[in-house]
């Protein structure tokens, strides 16, 4: 199973950007999708998640500025970034759990990262 993420670039403050991973392979079931981002000297932390049932859970930091979505027909995750901030710059990493057999325990994978950066 390979994800492969995109969407990435430099933004104006106030300006929109929008994420996509797509996982390829063999695929029973996707449990839940996410994403994370870590900034220069800081951490990885939680942006976004969302669940099968589309249920879904956010930083409080971009509440009510991003919203995650998913296609799974497509096995896809996207993320739509509002009203971008400069310290919304960070390096984004998609996370998925999937199921190859519906015997197998979810297993977790990491995107490859794209680069957002938020400056005038």
């Amino acid at each position: 199973v390979q994800l492969q993420a995109s969407g990435g670039g430099l933004v104006q403050p106030g300006g929109s950007l929008r994420l996509s991973c797509a996982a390829s392979g063999t695929i029973f079931s996707i449990p839940d999708m996410g994403w994370y981002r870590q900034a220069p000297g800081k951490q990885r932390e939680l942006v976004a998640t969302i669940v099968s049932g589309s249920g879904t859970n956010y930083a409080d930091s971009v509440k009510g500025r991003f919203t995650i979505s998913r296609d799974n027909a497509k096995n896809t995750v996207y993320l739509q970034m509002n009203s971008l901030k400069p310290e919304d710059t960070a390096v984004y990493y998609c996370n998925v759990h999937v199921r190859l057999s519906w015997s197998q325990a979810p297993l977790g994978l990491w995107g490859q990262g794209t680069q957002v950066t938020v400056s005038s």
